[in-house]
């Protein structure tokens, strides 16, 4: 997930190891056996079903009871403070683009200018435009709706549509600065901006194709869900009116142009006190830059779909119900994340990991991931393996740092699973079982990380040194 390493409810904010490093690995996997069977086999609510886990992580890991529920709601708290909000705005954003026709307009024009063969890649191209820079989070609530109608209107299979969108955000978040997750190992790894830039874009590209078009053919066969009943219009037979075409996609472009002056504005601003910096770090919060969107959906989609203000209070107060399920699930996966990560098991996996003698490029890889499978989070994996590789980039070349990098990146999107909020959200979007979303996002953002590694090492033999 692409948010700040969250602070547990203690003392210090750094993990505290609380029990023998074999304990530790024990206590995480039971944990997600716990999880995984109570939803499975017993068919416990997952919200449920992630309490129990991770309190069942905390207590074998040497937890008290105390700390294990402490550390939950803390990692819960900060989950719905962040991701939470982001849901709920992008709710009351996706069901106005949908009332308002704004959704309809954007999705016939994708389909009359699109072939029902090339529908996937013009989706995935979407998706690593939308992704550049997005959090991953933003980027799918806001394409949920675009996602759903093309998929209603093409007949294609959800997978097929869903899957190619969700590939271009995932491997943008993982590979391309000005993410915050490439951007933290480029200033703690020393690496050089530009060429870490490209690198990212000729390794994303191949990366996108794998895990988005190619594999959404085998995901439609192994989970044929219906389309979800998200983001319905209001039924208004012959409505008059839809915003034009460019003001819908305004109205989806306006937070990310947000976002990116934010990250530009990080890159090259020489004062970081300059007023303008300040307004477009503002600005560019994905929270404000969410809020703006909806705002500005007034008007762009509003007022150009034909709707009232009864109308549009109506439809943002009818957005947030069929979300709350999805809202409880998410934050639960984040507090189980960071029942993990108080644990202190990613020190443990990273520790083994750099002690393997393997390539440099392969053990930053293997680091990065190892920590996200334990915590679920890329951020932490990103920061956690970056500081700890730190001496190893010293000695190498300026492009083979940019390559660490890009493994880092890789490593720390690697399987996605229960303790990842990102599982959640596309789980309960999609409207998949846990079995189906192994199928389909686990294995998507496996082959994410294993293509994106496979590309740093094919650079790697032309650039190394």
């Amino acid at each position: 997930m692409p948010f700040p390493p969250l602070r547990p409810l203690t003392e210090s904010a750094d993990p505290v190891i609380t029990a023998p490093e074999p304990q530790l690995i024990v206590a995480a996997l039971v944990g997600i056996a716990v999880i995984v069977l109570l939803i499975t086999w017993l068919k416990l609510h997952p919200f449920l079903s992630l309490l129990l886990g991770s309190l069942t992580a905390g207590l074998l890991a040497a937890m008290t009871p105390t700390e294990a529920i402490a550390s939950f709601t803390s990692g819960f708290g900060a989950t719905m403070g962040g991701v939470g909000v982001l849901i709920g705005l992008g709710a009351m954003y996706g069901k106005m683009l949908a009332d308002s026709g704004g959704a309809d307009r954007i999705v016939d024009t994708l389909i009359a200018r699109t072939s029902h063969k090339m529908l996937p890649w013009t989706m995935g191209l979407v998706g690593a435009l939308i992704g550049l820079p997005m959090f991953f989070e933003v980027g799918l609530v806001l394409l949920m709706p675009v996602i759903v109608l093309v998929t209603r209107r093409s007949g294609l299979p959800l997978m097929r549509i869903a899957l190619p969108a969700i590939a271009g955000l995932s491997a943008m978040h993982g590979l391309v600065p000005p993410h915050p997750g490439p951007l933290v190992a480029i200033d703690t790894l020393g690496a050089n901006l530009g060429l870490t830039l490209a690198f990212g874009v000729l390794v994303a590209i191949p990366t996108i194709v794998v895990a988005g078009p190619l594999f959404s053919r085998f995901a439609a066969q192994w989970a044929p869900v219906p389309t979800p009943e998200l983001f319905q219009a209001d039924e208004k037979e012959g409505k008059p009116k839809r915003p034009s075409f460019p003001a819908a996609l305004m109205s989806i472009l306006f937070p990310v142009i947000l976002m990116l002056g934010k990250s530009l504005a990080a890159i090259f601003a020489q004062d970081s006190s300059a007023a303008w910096k300040i307004t477009l770090d503002f600005l560019g919060t994905p929270v404000i830059a969410l809020t703006m969107a909806v705002l500005a959906g007034f008007f762009l989609l509003g007022v150009g779909g034909g709707m009232d203000r009864r109308a549009l209070q109506s439809s943002l107060t009818s957005s947030l119900p069929p979300i709350a399920g999805i809202l409880l699930i998410v934050g639960a996966g984040g507090g189980f994340k960071q029942v993990l990560v108080d644990t202190g098991i990613g020190e443990v996996i990273a520790a083994f990991a750099t002690g393997s003698g393997a390539s440099v490029l392969l053990v930053a890889w293997v680091v990065a991931a190892l920590i996200r499978i334990a915590t679920g989070s890329a951020t932490v994996a990103t920061v956690t393996a970056s500081g700890l590789l730190m001496p190893l980039a010293e000695q190498l070349s300026s492009p083979m740092v940019a390559l660490m990098v890009l493994a880092i990146g890789a490593g720390s999107v690697f399987l996605s699973h229960v303790n990842d909020a990102g599982f959640w959200m596309v789980k309960e979007y999609l409207g998949l079982s846990v079995t189906q979303t192994f199928k389909t996002w686990t294995v998507l953002e496996c082959l994410v990380s294993v293509t994106g590694l496979a590309g740093v090492l094919i650079l790697s033999v032309f650039v190394g040194g």
